[in-house]
């Protein structure tokens, strides 16, 4: 099966998940520095989930360029990877709106969890239809980031229970560990 499809409808619901968390935003109705302050929580929980919906997007983007088809398995694992970053808008606003409190950090830690492993899910699958010596393949090759990432977010929902900031800081890490883009498929495309 053709992938083009599939991209487009995944940069649809992209799209639209970027759409409905800035809608979420309202500015403060006071013309004051304090009111900013207090808009600062949700202003901070959308500039960190915008930064994750942009890296899966990229990511996405990378993995994408090199597939050549897809099939069932990969339609329905990408999906449910665009079901669960659909899921970040709602954690997004309940996590700003609370100020971080403990139940908000720790569904947000989950909902920041449940699209890595669906992500990988994807990748895997991907792997597997276009064979082990796909160029997908060799540039993914270790991936430590991949593996390092659910480690992270498990040890920050964990840590939630306990502090909710240090484990919004360890979501925060996870973002910064992405925050560059992984240069890894472009050199493998470049040297093929």
């Amino acid at each position: 099966m053709n992938k083009e499809r599939l991209l487009a409808f995944s940069d649809g619901v992209l799209a639209v998940i970027i759409t409905i968390m800035v809608l979420e935003l309202h500015a403060p109705e006071d013309a004051s520095l304090s009111a900013l302050h207090a808009a600062l929580p949700t202003l901070l929980s959308y500039i960190l989930s915008f930064l994750y919906v942009a890296i899966y997007w990229v990511n996405h983007h990378h993995m994408m360029y090199v597939v050549k088809q897809v099939n069932g398995a990969v339609l329905w694992a990408n999906m449910a990877l665009l079901f669960f970053l659909s899921l970040v808008p709602f954690t997004t606003n309940w996590l700003g709106e609370t100020e971080g409190a403990m139940w908000p950090t720790v569904v947000y830690g989950l909902s920041l969890l449940a699209p890595a492993l669906a992500y990988y899910v994807l990748q895997t699958l991907l792997i597997r239809l276009h064979g082990q010596e796909h160029v997908l393949k060799r540039a993914i090759g270790g991936d430590w980031k991949g593996l390092v990432s659910p480690l992270l977010y498990l040890a920050g929902i964990g840590l939630s229970f306990v502090e909710p900031r240090v484990g919004q800081a360890f979501y925060v890490a996870v973002a910064l560990i992405w925050l560059l883009p992984d240069p890894r498929i472009e050199r493998v495309v470049r040297e093929a």
